[in-house]
């Protein structure tokens, strides 16, 4: 009886394992599926450290916010409101504690809050797009390179879909196409 019972627990245990990454990972799916795409415009970043293993680390110039409320703090739970510029691009509409009733909104934390500013940082959390391992450095180089020159005409940008509070990082597209397709385009 105690081995039957022994074995029982072990398999509903090994259920709820599987069950989690599962759920997750469909959740995932979901939102690149269903969800609303945003043109996130990309910011240039930091020449330090733009790149580690196979991923570009990504930086948005909407990921500050100017409010005179200083009573945020690092690693709050906070829900990011979107709307669209008349460019197309995602803008952050409003920053709120509690979940939205209606309209696109991603769940996120606050990075920090600078008071000399009056700026509140928040951190997105799609800034890193992995690539395949081969056009990562080239990936890197391009986005650096071309952020750091005029992109008025066409901006660099990460197409993100977004559902119920969750984000899916779907491209990073520079000069109207995407990354991948970049690389190869401007191989020498």
């Amino acid at each position: 009886m105690k081995t039957k019972n022994i074995l029982i627990a072990f398999a509903l245990t090994a259920l709820a394992q599987l069950a989690t990454p599962l759920k997750m990972v469909y959740d995932s799916e979901m939102t690149e599926r269903q969800g609303t795409e945003y043109r996130f415009r990309t910011a240039p970043i930091d020449p330090t450290d733009p790149f580690r293993g196979k991923y570009i680390t990504l930086s948005y110039d909407i990921d500050i916010i100017p409010t005179k409320d200083s009573s945020w703090v690092s690693n709050e739970k906070i829900y990011v409101s979107l709307g669209t510029d008349t460019k197309g691009f995602a803008k952050i509409t409003k920053v709120s504690r509690t979940e939205p009733e209606q309209g696109d909104y991603i769940a996120t934390t606050v990075d920090y809050y600078y008071a000399y500013n009056n700026n509140l940082h928040i951190a997105l959390p799609f800034d890193r797009y992995y690539m395949e391992e081969s056009k990562a450095y080239e990936a890197e180089t391009a986005y650096r390179e071309y952020n750091s020159t005029d992109k008025n005409a066409k901006p660099a940008y990460a197409a993100v879909a977004i559902r119920e509070g969750d984000a899916v990082l779907k491209d990073v597209i520079i000069d109207g196409i995407p990354i991948k397709d970049y690389v190869v385009k401007n191989r020498k």
